[in-house]
């Protein structure tokens, strides 16, 4: 046999070399998951979400859950729980546990290695629950080549059905979209571009939702900034959505009670009872089938949330509406 001749223009290629995870992360509660809260991108990339964590070691009840965020693109809530081990029962009752006090959308567990029982156990939760509620199942390794830095490699094993078209139907702008889905999408592609521009930090992300809603991260939990387009037309929003009830009602009371002074009657104080969540919201005419109307829009929902934003900063910021 004889050997390859690299003069001859052929490539020369590194052997790619599996390592064990605890050579990358060397705790799962110290390390792995302060990694991931701050790389939230690499696991977005990956469901087709994107992502931001906004929280480690979130408390639900007397337990504390791994990471706690939202895919930006829909306003979902996404809860995470970690193992840097083969799945295990015990991890599985603590995902229940979690979902049960979050009330999320979507449900990840983020494993080295899942036993057939565990990934069959997700199958069957994402076959018998409703359509608001996914289940995710990803296995974690690490690899580099040669004496490279090492690199994450994730695995999705267990997805919702359809779930891989659905991602790969939004992210192609596929002809089966509905056209007021793409025009959502790309009237929020702007007012992003515009939120960019103006430097204003509120959200990292660039690519508008397909749906009638844009949210905008507010840096806490169970609390989002939102803008929609809607039957009452345009409205630029604080919405309050944290599973308890009583901690909403309480921030709405306490919201409403600083906004109120600042901003008079131009605010909608909607406490939506019976209901998941209640809003702050400020509204105007408009449709989104009104492209002529759209540089007015972007315009009009910036500066609406920026009055909404500035008037909760001079009152003490989001933090005061846990205080009395």
């Amino acid at each position: 046999m004889t050997s390859v001749d690299a003069g001859k223009g052929l490539p020369t290629l590194g052997k790619l070399e599996l390592l064990d995870v605890r050579q990358v992360w060397k705790h799962e509660a110290h390390t792995f998951t302060p990694w991931l809260l701050a790389n939230a991108d690499v696991l977005g990339e990956l469901l087709g979400m994107d992502l931001v964590l906004s929280s480690a070691e979130h408390p639900v009840g007397g337990f504390s859950l791994d990471l706690i965020g939202v895919d930006e693109a829909t306003n979902e809530t996404v809860i995470i729980e970690n193992q840097l081990t083969r799945t295990d029962h015990g991890h599985l009752g603590q995902l229940l546990t979690y979902a049960g006090g979050t009330d999320p959308v979507n449900v990840v567990w983020i494993a080295t290695e899942f036993r057939e029982e565990h990934r069959a156990a997700l199958d069957w939760l994402n076959t018998r629950t409703d359509e608001d509620t996914r289940f995710f199942g990803i296995e974690i390794s690490a690899v580099r080549i040669g004496e490279s830095v090492p690199a994450p490699l994730m695995r999705l094993v267990v997805q919702p059905n359809d779930w891989g078209k659905k991602v790969k139907a939004i992210a192609k702008g596929d002809t089966a979209a509905s056209d007021r889905a793409m025009a959502y999408q790309e009237f929020w592609t702007r007012f992003l571009e515009a939120v960019h521009d103006r430097q204003l930090g509120w959200t990292t992300s660039t690519k508008g939702s397909p749906q009638n809603w844009q949210s905008l991260p507010a840096g806490m939990n169970g609390i989002s900034y939102t803008c929609t387009f809607g039957r009452s037309g345009l409205s630029s929003e604080i919405f309050f959505q944290d599973p308890d009830p009583a901690v909403n009602d309480a921030r709405f009371a306490a919201a409403r009670a600083r906004l109120e002074p600042a901003l008079g009657d131009i605010l909608s104080y909607e406490p939506l009872q019976g209901r998941k969540g209640c809003r702050i919201a400020q509204y105007r005419e408009g449709n989104v089938g009104n492209s002529a109307d759209w540089a007015e829009y972007v315009t009009w929902f910036i500066e609406a949330q920026t009055r909404l934003r500035t008037a909760i900063t001079d009152a003490g910021g989001l933090a005061s509406l846990s205080s009395p």
